[in-house]
């Protein structure tokens, strides 16, 4: 299995039980509260495949593992420089 390219992940916080992103990727909004269950997330960790649907712009994020600070993904979040 190939290595997931680090353009390919997007930070996040677990807070209170609460699962946020501070810049949404797509649309750029602010702090944005994920609809992520904690149960979701631990299944992410274990490398089962999520989607993860932006409540703020509605696209769909698939995450294919997490870890304590990153969601890894199908397809670059970060833009190149």
């Amino acid at each position: 299995m190939k290595p997931i390219p680090f353009d390919h992940t997007w930070p996040y916080e677990k807070l209170m039980g609460d699962i946020y992103v501070s810049t949404c990727p797509y649309c750029g909004e602010e702090n944005v509260l994920t609809n992520m269950k904690l149960r979701d997330l631990e299944r992410a960790k274990e490398q089962v495949k999520q989607r993860l649907n932006m409540p703020c712009c509605l696209k769909t994020m698939v995450i294919l593992e997490a870890d304590e600070d990153y969601f890894w993904t199908t397809e670059p979040l970060r833009k190149q420089s």
